[in-house]
């Protein structure tokens, strides 16, 4: 484990500075990241294995040039096209990529660009991953939204013009439940056409009511596809079981979900062979659920509260270029998120190309949209932010940007009858 990834504070007490020490350096303490734990439902389903088998053979390295210019003439891009793409070799392609990537968005997207917000409701957390800001050792403001102050921050966004929001957590059941979460969907449903969720993976009977209260889709990253590497990264919690994980998005289509996002945080371990795995994910779930809305996203690391150290392994914006496109040219119905995580710059030019899908006006932190869409001071506590962004841009700034790159903003495109 990379010692950039350690976050260590002095505010921790001396037994949780000692649980911490013992659950890094004793690999014996922790319990089996690929077992089950009491409670956790177990499908019957065999796209985990076609995934992994996948990616625990691709070489990456074989690939030449002939390789991917081949993959570039193919009408319709193969799995091995689209390892071609993803390899070292393909960066001297980057151009001709983007250009039929731009083909392929254009021709099943037009020139729309749908815009969203994250609302997070609350920051507790149960596990321990050592890269995330909201980690149960690290040491920051913890707070949980009651229902009046979601509705309240819910009413702000919704007043600036957005109609669709994603509502995330904390990775945290004691603090918030399915039902917490539900009566939040209730609410959004009263003020947004689309609802998402980004939370804690749960039961498909779970999901189903999930849905039933007003969400229309789930997005679960699975952080990184290396199960080994995982195991180094999560060292406590529900979240440290890897193939419970993994199913979340399937079981969140059998509870009825409309829709579901897949991603791997990219910088945690080998991006090539976890873009693969995402992609993959979502290219074998597309068939098996043909009927569902299947989206990627592309988050790459981002320092955190008592940890600025926590950047990216080896994935620069080519390289995130690179995956993009690659993205796109192999799964040219499938949307594609790019977070605020990323640069102005960067996103402005990634939508004329093969993105689908942006965050706007977007804060990580709990209780304080009115502040960030008013400039009202908020009344009250706040809760510190999951990462920092690195796009601040207001939902109307987003808005007017995307407009001048002569492209169409799309809040909605759904009818409800």
């Amino acid at each position: 484990m990379e010692n950039q990834f350690l976050i260590d504070s002095e505010y921790l007490s001396k037994e949780a500075l000692e649980k911490k020490h013992r659950l890094e350096t004793d690999p014996s303490s922790r319990k089996n990241h690929m077992e089950y734990m009491e409670g956790m439902e177990q499908i019957k389903s065999d796209v985990m294995d076609k995934v992994m088998s996948q990616m625990r053979s691709y070489d990456y390295e074989k690939y030449t040039a002939k390789d991917v210019k081949a993959a570039l003439e193919h009408e319709t891009c193969s799995i091995e096209d689209f390892k071609a793409l993803l390899s070292p070799a393909a960066a001297p392609f980057l151009e001709q990529m983007a250009q039929k990537a731009k083909i392929e968005t254009s021709k099943h997207f037009g020139n729309t660009v749908y815009l969203f917000t994250p609302l997070y409701i609350a920051n507790y957390c149960e596990n321990y991953c050592v890269y995330c800001g909201f980690n149960c050792y690290n040491h920051i403001n913890r707070m949980q939204l009651n229902m009046e102050q979601i509705a309240h921050e819910m009413k702000v966004i919704a007043d600036s013009g957005m109609e669709e929001i994603l509502i995330l957590t904390g990775e945290s059941r004691a603090k918030s439940d399915v039902k917490y979460i539900g009566e939040a969907c209730k609410l959004a449903s009263k003020y947004f056409r689309m609802v998402g969720l980004e939370i804690y993976p749960v039961n498909t009977d779970e999901y189903r009511y999930l849905h039933e209260c007003g969400a229309d889709y789930v997005t679960v990253f699975q952080e990184t596809y290396d199960s080994d590497k995982y195991e180094t990264l999560h060292l406590m919690g529900h979240k440290r079981v890897w193939p419970y994980r993994f199913e979340a998005q399937e079981r969140a289509l059998m509870g009825g979900m409309r829709g579901a996002g897949f991603s791997a945080l990219l910088g945690l371990s080998d991006f090539r062979k976890d873009a693969l795995a995402s992609a993959l994910h979502v290219y074998y779930l597309q068939r098996k659920y043909p009927q569902a809305e299947l989206s990627l996203s592309c988050p790459r690391l981002r320092p955190i509260i008592n940890n600025d150290k926590i950047n990216p392994l080896d994935v620069g914006e080519k390289q995130l270029c690179q995956v993009l496109c690659a993205y796109r040219i192999f799964l040219p119905f499938v949307g594609i998120t790019v977070s605020s995580r990323e640069s102005e710059t960067f996103r402005n030019g990634i939508v004329k190309i093969a993105a689908t899908k942006v965050s706007a006006g977007v804060s990580t932190g709990i209780g304080d949209h009115e502040s960030k869409y008013t400039g009202k001071e908020e009344d009250g506590e706040q809760g510190d932010e999951q990462f920092e962004i690195n796009d601040e841009r207001s939902f109307k700034k987003m808005y007017e940007d995307i407009s001048e790159e002569g492209l169409q903003p799309v809040l909605n495109d759904y009818l409800y009858v």
